[in-house]
């Protein structure tokens, strides 16, 4: 299985991250998702999950930024147009990302239970984009955790696909 996400010299585009135009934000926050290109699904494949993750966060806020995780994407979807995470183009159920923790506090779902784009604050970071296939649907509502999300997906993946993309400073 394979899945690419466009880049400029290996970094998202402008509009997908902190570089957004203010006009392209919600509340400050870049919000419209990057499109994804899906492969080699396997055979069985009842449904789609993905996670996309700031490990470069660690040293700075001291956890792993969640960015977007969602689960129940059709097994047949080969592509997610941009800014699908807002308008519905593929049937998904969005869980929680780091700005409805603790932390940010963030209590629009426009914005916590949705794609909110890389904006690193100290230096360019890596950012992880990770697509599992699965052998049934997840039973997670919207607005779920990450934890969650392991959980429900633990000993229903037969397969998975990482790439790794820049959001500059």
């Amino acid at each position: 299985m394979q899945v690419t996400i466009p880049t400029i010299n290996g970094a998202l585009a402008p509009l997908y991250s902190k570089q957004a135009a203010p006009a392209q934000r919600y509340h400050g926050h870049p919000i419209i998702s990057f499109p994804i290109d899906i492969s080699g699904v396997p055979a069985g494949t009842h449904s789609l999950a993905f996670s996309f993750v700031d490990h470069d966060a660690i040293p700075v806020g001291g956890f792993t930024w969640i960015h977007w995780i969602a689960a129940n994407l059709p097994a047949t979807t080969t592509h997610i147009p941009e800014n699908a995470s807002q308008t519905g183009a593929i049937p998904m159920v969005q869980g929680s990302n780091s700005t409805a923790g603790g932390y940010v506090g963030e209590t629009d779902v426009k914005i916590s239970h949705h794609y909110v784009g890389p904006n690193p604050p100290d230096q360019d970071h890596r950012y992880s984009f990770k697509l599992f296939a699965l052998d049934s649907e997840l039973p997670l509502a919207s607005g779920y955790w990450l934890n969650e999300f392991h959980d429900a997906i633990a000993g229903h993946v037969l397969a998975t696909a990482k790439t790794t993309v820049i959001g500059r400073v």
